[in-house]
């Protein structure tokens, strides 16, 4: 017997909700608070942003990088990765992303799109649509 779109979206609500409950999902949660509450985080992450926008905006005025700015973002990055509030919110990002990479794969499974003998055309990840720039 065929399901409906809403069938399908009931069970999907179910899902959210147990993965909800993951403990990647809290760990996740809880790094990402740490990282806003903190205001030296906040303020490395800030700047980093503008030294990316300003380094954009330089190169699409046709204007090169200088050595020197490259080696202040370098720096910037540095104390950035280096941040344990940071760094702690990047391994629970990991986690988090790995459980719902998990999670995709174990419901394509069961829908066997990949052709006979391989994995799909375009390195998997689901069907490719021609013209819309992937």
């Amino acid at each position: 017997m065929p399901v409906d779109t809403q069938q399908i979206m009931d069970e999907a609500t179910k899902l959210g909700e147990l993965v909800a409950q993951h403990p990647a999902v809290a760990r996740y949660k809880d790094a990402r608070r740490a990282v806003e509450q903190d205001t030296d985080a906040n303020q490395l992450m800030a700047e980093f942003d503008r030294q990316i926008e300003n380094l954009s905006r330089q190169q699409a005025a046709g204007m090169q990088v200088t050595d020197a700015q490259q080696q202040s973002l370098e720096i910037l990055q540095n104390k950035i990765v280096s941040h344990l509030k940071i760094k702690a919110l990047n391994l629970a990002q990991v986690d988090f992303i790995d459980l719902l990479r998990k999670i995709t794969q174990t419901i394509q499974r069961p829908l066997n799109l990949a052709p006979e003998g391989g994995a799909a055309p375009g390195g998997g990840g689901g069907p490719r649509l021609s013209g819309l720039g992937r």
